[in-house]
């Protein structure tokens, strides 16, 4: 694997890497920009190099999660995710991996990579035919994008600017799946605003890409529902969005097995894009280069569509026929792209019609009433997803007022009345003891704020808070107790687990890289909770614990057994070394 930064990605590159640096010795940057080289390559390689790129993934991903950085994490397993959503036979792989981009961005407060989770997993219900779900996870996933978003703090204005623009555009992509094309068009509308600030010549093409799919399908589909001027319009602009692809192509990161061939004669979709604005003899022999090449069912269904049309437009109505036999036959059994097979059908049915006047007439009538029919269910279900985004949106916006009073809003931890109402709880209830209590003070932070700022001393605690969520468990309560000190409630944990696990946060702060941690440690007292005392006796013996750990030398745990609670001032040797 050649170092390469963002350079077009071509067949050698993925899976040699005797000579190359290991992902250990690699930036952020740079394993984001890798894994959506992988991402590219998984959708044009043979098999043999998609299992090459999954294995390549996995071992970024392996690395990120080492790193701990959550947004870095999340970005690799969406790029995880959709290289197996994209290798045929392993779309099932996916799912662990879009369950832990769910849940992870959801417990770091990553909102748009939450939301292309959900639209990731809707695509992957449609690819078992659950269109229940696929409308409850799209409709949730627009919901969280609705309406002005604040940038990520923690991420540069740029890349999360290409987040955003990547979450709207894998909606849109299952809208366009649906059928839902207005509502596809808004949402590319929207990706297109952060793509020109933010985007680069691959993002680019891809979004136009994107684009033309969803017109044709646009136009397919008003043709079906006999609304002709509106379906030529469609297809016009589409050609028109398939010949811009050629300016930003050259420079995207995709493969080129021949460098002077334009996009038209390598994306199946762009070239069948300019054969249904304007049908004819000329587009058959690239079309049936591109029906060659063509991997997915959308790519197939538009292209045989295409070279059918041109082929009857050329008089050879049985070749037309047989363009579309094949692929009927080659779609049996995938639910993935309903409108399009749909357009499909009723091509099929229109060239091998009964050649009988009136027989033609009933059938045209009927299929007429069939696609009024249709047409009215495909409004029922805009309305449907629209029903459950708004649903959606005014749930999450009345979360957000609670969580607005539990949160700190800093670091987007507990906060104080957060801490009190959880501890209160777990302290009387039975099922939570053993129960472990930590409080945790920063090591060295005045000296961040004396001489950096506390703009920057406001970035080590955020950096901090979330090493600290990242170590332990999800049902370890994090709290900001105020200032530089954090609170741990471990329900269910003995002292000596808690000890454990508390000094691998330990370890992973000292472990920051300085440029994010400003050379700031913790200390840490921990407590075992008992059942007689109050939840303020016990916060009092983990502060003390806490003065012990400094005075050990910081950067260290000091587990208190003893109930008694120890004088801030008062020293003694350490219960157990840690």
């Amino acid at each position: 694997m050649a170092a390469r930064g963002c350079r077009a990605l071509h067949r050698e590159s993925v899976g040699q890497r005797e000579s190359s640096p290991e992902p250990s010795e690699r930036s952020d940057a740079w394993l984001i920009a890798r894994a959506h080289e992988l991402i590219v390559a998984s959708q044009v390689n043979d098999q043999q190099l998609q299992f090459s790129t999954a294995d390549e993934i996995n071992e970024l991903l392996d690395e990120g999660r080492r790193r701990g950085e959550p947004s870095l994490v999340a970005q690799l397993l969406r790029a995880s995710a959709v290289i197996r959503l994209v290798t045929r036979g392993h779309a099932e792989l996916a799912d662990p991996l879009l369950d832990e981009l769910i849940s992870h961005s959801r417990r770091h407060g990553l909102t748009v990579m939450e939301a292309d989770g959900r639209a990731l997993l809707a695509r992957r219900m449609m690819l078992v035919n659950n269109h229940e779900v696929t409308l409850d996870e799209t409709a949730k996933a627009l919901a969280m994008l609705n309406g002005k978003l604040s940038p990520d703090p923690l991420t540069g204005r740029r890349a999360w600017e290409r987040q955003v623009a990547l979450a709207l555009q894998d909606i849109a992509l299952v809208l366009t799946q649906l059928g839902v094309y207005k509502m596809a068009d808004e949402e590319m509308t929207r990706a297109e605003e952060f793509i020109r600030s933010s985007g680069g010549p691959h993002q680019i093409a891809v979004h136009l890409i994107n684009r033309t799919r969803m017109l044709v399908g646009w136009g397919l589909r008003l043709e079906r529902a006999d609304r002709m001027d509106e379906a030529a319009d469609r297809f016009a602009l589409a050609s028109a969005l398939a010949t811009s692809v050629e300016g930003p192509w050259p420079d995207s990161l995709h493969p080129r097995s021949h460098r002077d061939q334009s996009a038209a004669d390598q994306v199946p979709v762009v070239g069948s894009a300019h054969a249904l604005a304007k049908p004819g003899g000329e587009h058959v022999p690239r079309l049936d280069r591109l029906l060659q090449r063509s991997r997915y069912p959308r790519e197939l269904l538009i292209t045989s569509l295409a070279l059918s049309r041109c082929l009857e437009h050329d008089g050879d109505h049985d070749d037309a026929l047989e363009v579309l036999r094949h692929a009927r036959r080659e779609m049996v059994g995938d639910p993935s792209e309903p409108p399009l097979q749909l357009s499909l059908i009723r091509e099929f049915a229109r060239l091998c019609g009964p050649d009988d006047g009136q027989a033609a007439t009933a059938l045209s009538q009927y299929n007429a009433a069939l696609e009024s029919e249709l047409w009215m269910l495909r409004e029922v279900r805009m309305a449907t997803l629209i029903s459950r985004r708004d649903h959606e949106r005014l749930r999450r916006q009345h979360g957000d007022i609670t969580r607005q009073a539990l949160q700190d809003p800093l670091t987007g931890l507990a906060n104080r009345r957060a801490l009190d109402e959880r501890m209160d709880l777990l302290v009387v209830d039975p099922d939570a003891h053993p129960l472990s209590v930590a409080l945790c003070d920063l090591d060295g932070f005045k000296g961040v704020n004396d001489r950096c700022s506390h703009a920057e001393g406001d970035d080590v605690l955020r950096v901090v808070a979330s090493t600290l969520r990242d170590t332990l468990r999800a049902n370890d309560v994090v709290a900001r107790y105020g200032g530089d000190e954090f609170v741990v409630l471990m329900p269910t944990t003995t002292l000596g687990d808690a000890e454990a696990a508390l000094t691998r946060a330990v370890d992973a702060v000292r472990e920051l890289p300085q440029d994010l941690s400003r050379g700031v440690t913790l200390s840490i007292g921990v407590v075992a909770v008992t059942h007689q005392e109050g939840s303020g006796h016990a916060l009092t013996r983990a502060d003390a614990a806490m003065y012990q750990a400094k005075r050990g030398g910081g950067s260290r745990v000091f587990a208190r057994r003893s109930t008694v609670p120890l004088g801030a001032d008062e020293v003694v040797e350490p219960d157990t070394p840690a």
